[in-house]
């Protein structure tokens, strides 16, 4: 009886191989044939085999990718993005960001076989639908660091920074990954947004909300930006522009509220004189020194620094916040003894800024009640 077990189970083993062979054989033989018909048929046919390989890459594996391109695929893919017919170019996007999505090495041979530039020109293009699905495939490009250069250096940054203001909500978020993407890149000599770029940012800021990945992304981009005197000038230009970096230090992310501080420390470094009341004016003081007690340790460093600028004392007479944190952390260990002491001295700073909060909100009604109808603004 176990023999005939045995012999049950080795036949099952041989059938599936043998499934599994004949599945991977029409698999085959279909890439294959969609690489022949690509190369060698009429432009009906290719838009055909496009939508196709569309078709198979989206049931199929990351091996499927890779046969394909070895296939032979990505080249007359590139070329149809050249065609002056919607449907060739719309098939090919389509069918190129689908080989390029989860496989690293057909990401660098489709920008190796030279699909950056028509990309770009698609970008350039009044058609929504066709420019958002070629800033779809930059994005999915850009995600592998040896195309960052190559597409950095291609002008698709400028035409990225129209859809900021004109694209859809997708086209947006997809546009800004782009550029945090090629940011990165340490190969590039300047930076890869200019101050065009700010206010576009700035709006898409105040919508979105302060903690998610995408104000991640923005915030690190007017990080950037605030290092210019370009930047600078259009942060304090834009409608609401400290206003939006100081919320965001208030309900960001560790990650965004480090970038934001981060934007208006290079405002206040630049010119003391010029950001440090603009600054003041937007209720920075109480997020900051919450961040001294609750951030990154960059954005603590970040925070006390900035503190240290807006005060308006002398320096010699300037009590900084590393002294005022040792004061309480000598007090705390007076109170409660050495071990107990980091614990304590944390909870003594997290109600000064809670009193500090409450104080600067009194202050703000008291100032709000005591003003007459016409000195409120009317907008």
């Amino acid at each position: 009886m176990g023999e005939e077990e045995e012999e049950e189970e080795t036949t099952v083993k041989v059938s599936s191989n043998q499934e599994e062979e004949a599945w991977n054989l029409r698999k085959q033989t279909q890439i294959v044939e969609l690489s022949e018909r690509l190369m060698n048929g009429d432009l009906k046919t290719q838009i055909e085999a496009a939508r196709d390989i569309r078709k198979l890459v989206r049931k199929s594996s990351a091996k499927t990718r890779t046969k394909l391109a070895a296939a032979g695929v990505i080249q007359p893919l590139i070329f149809m993005l050249l065609s002056p017919n919607f449907d060739a170019r719309h098939a090919s996007l389509l069918a190129l960001l689908n080989l390029a999505v989860r496989n690293e090495r057909n990401k660098v041979k489709i920008v190796t076989a030279g699909a950056v530039p028509p990309l770009v020109e698609l970008l350039k293009l009044q058609n929504g639908s066709l420019r958002e699905l070629a800033a779809a495939s930059i994005l999915t490009l850009s995600a592998a660091e040896p195309n960052k250069p190559i597409i950095a250096a291609s002008g698709a940054a400028p035409l990225l920074v129209q859809i900021l203001s004109s694209g859809s909500v997708q086209g947006k978020v997809d546009a800004v990954t782009v550029l945090h993407n090629l940011s990165s890149c340490a190969e590039n000599t300047h930076p890869i947004v200019d101050g065009k770029a700010v206010s576009p940012l700035i709006n898409l800021l105040k919508e979105c909300k302060k903690y998610s990945k995408f104000a991640e992304k923005a915030t690190a981009l007017l990080e950037i930006l605030s290092n210019s005197e370009e930047g600078q000038i259009a942060i304090t230009d834009s409608d609401g522009g400290i206003l939006t970096l100081v919320e965001t230090v208030e309900d960001g992310s560790l990650v965004s509220t480090e970038h934001a501080v981060g934007a208006l420390l290079s405002l206040c470094q630049s010119c003391k004189e010029k950001y440090r009341e603009l600054i003041l004016k937007e209720g920075a003081i109480p997020g900051l020194l919450r961040l001294t007690v609750e951030g990154t340790s960059k954005a603590q460093d970040r925070a006390r620094t900035l503190l240290d600028l807006l005060r308006d004392t002398p320096q010699e007479k300037r009590l900084s916040s590393s002294v005022l944190e040792r004061i309480v952390y000598n007090i705390a260990t007076r109170v409660d003894g050495s071990d107990k002491a980091a614990e304590t001295a944390k909870r003594l700073l997290q109600d000064m800024v809670q009193r500090s909060m409450e104080l600067s909100m009194n202050s703000i009604q008291h100032r709000a009640a005591s003003c007459t109808p016409s000195k409120i603004p009317s907008k």
